[in-house]
């Protein structure tokens, strides 16, 4: 079976979308969320405002497109995780997806955490996104764990486990403004749920 590549207006809108996120995300960086325009993101890129809404609906949307990204990259990491390994561990290993980048470059990382942390609709969007990440992981947690999707409560209640160690994990990162790695309070998260694991 043979999956259609995109055609040449959804690659190119897909390309403008990636300049508008990356533009947003510089300006998010330097001068904080709030005091970013939508203005000010068309502009800098050569476009309109209106133009601007035909890629995004608001400037929120810039912010949540990145959670649905990594909710797809989650669910293809943790799929293609090590058949051996223990459900816990492909999860732990998976949010290697989130951590790596995060720990490369903190600015980018301090930035989502602090807008999603202080901006009450965004907060409450995030919720449902991570809710998504859930619906997406608990299934290939189910396999490996050699249970039926849906039939049990356990690899749900395994995925929201995991899914809250990183909230938390997230959480105390920002307290300590980046200066520490996310990987330790991850780490630490998840062995208070599950001690001795990994």
């Amino acid at each position: 079976m043979t999956t259609e590549k995109p055609g040449l207006r959804e690659r190119t809108r897909q390309a403008v979308r990636t300049q508008l996120m990356a533009v947003a995300w510089g300006l998010f960086v330097e001068q904080g969320y709030d005091a970013t325009t939508v203005d000010e993101i068309a502009a800098a890129v050569g476009m309109s405002q209106r133009s601007f809404f035909r890629y995004f609906s608001s400037k929120e949307d810039v912010v949540l497109v990145k959670f649905e990204a990594v909710g797809a990259m989650l669910a293809d990491v943790l799929a293609n995780r090590p058949a051996e390994e223990d459900a816990w561990t492909a999860l732990r290993r998976a949010f290697d997806v989130i951590v790596g980048p995060t720990e490369r470059d903190p600015r980018h990382g301090l930035v989502l955490l602090r807008i999603t942390s202080q901006a009450p609709a965004l907060r409450a969007r995030v919720l449902e996104e991570q809710t998504n990440w859930q619906e997406l992981l608990a299934p290939l947690v189910a396999r490996r764990m050699q249970q039926p999707a849906g039939g049990d409560l356990g690899p749900t209640a395994l995925t929201a486990a995991a899914l809250a160690c990183l909230v938390v994990a997230n959480a105390a990162w920002l307290r300590v403004d980046g200066t520490e790695p996310l990987a330790g309070f991850l780490d630490d998260a998840m062995r208070t749920v599950r001690p001795g694991a990994f």
